[in-house]
């Protein structure tokens, strides 16, 4: 049977979660729409309904296991289909496409510090006001650790797509080839702890920025 602390927890950083990643997806849709590709519009990939976003393993079984077991959360959704032929810049246009992902993360972080702020008023008080908090701040730390995690340099990651868009062609296409084992590199670098190491500084460098424009 489910403990009520767990039922908490799952109830506090499931949303925050299915947005972050709903959302991120949503942005490099919708980029790429504004830029000339409406595939992933004609798709139903810009939405906000995580259940055209959902990838089973990335999305639900891997954040979940790793918040019981580390208590540090990656995952992923269905990635959105873009057609860079569509595209009248296709270097830089691609490498916008990719960033719109860590962008609108950084945004909904501020979203969820306004949660906080909210909650720090005490309109409904007790219970209801520590669970708004609790979900404000597991917010910011899931956008914000979504952030810095798709800037790294390894496709298929956003900062992968990036790189490859300002690199030569040949060496970009030599480049992406390593895109297949990516997410494996990734979990690689998880499980032995560097990619902890290397990400947590910059999280916490941007998580003191919210904390100061907002008065955390």
């Amino acid at each position: 049977m489910i403990s009520t602390d767990t039922l908490y927890t799952i109830a506090v950083w499931a949303p925050p979660v299915l947005l972050a990643i709903t959302l991120h997806e949503a942005a490099h849709g919708w980029v790429a729409f504004k830029l000339g590709d409406s595939t992933a519009s004609r798709l139903g990939r810009i939405s906000i309904n995580p259940l055209r976003h959902i990838d089973p393993i990335g999305t639900v079984v891997l954040p979940l296991a790793l918040l019981f077991l580390s208590g540090f959360v990656i995952g992923w959704a269905k990635p959105v289909p873009v057609d860079i032929r569509q595209f009248k810049q296709p270097i830089l246009d691609m490498a916008l496409v990719a960033v719109a992902g860590p962008v609108s993360n950084f945004l909904m972080a501020c979203c969820w510090a306004i949660v906080i702020v909210f909650a720090r008023l005490d309109i409904f008080g007790g219970q209801l006001t520590q669970f708004l908090a609790a979900m404000g701040a597991a917010g910011i730390t899931i956008n914000l650790i979504l952030m810095v995690l798709n800037l790294i340099p390894i496709p298929p990651l956003d900062g992968g797509r990036v790189v490859a868009g300002i690199m030569p062609p040949m060496m970009a296409m030599k480049f992406m080839r390593i895109e297949p084992y990516g997410m494996w590199i990734i979990i690689a670098l998880l499980f032995t702890g560097i990619l902890g190491k290397f990400m947590w500084p910059v999280i916490q460098h941007f998580q003191a920025l919210i904390e100061l424009i907002f008065g955390l």
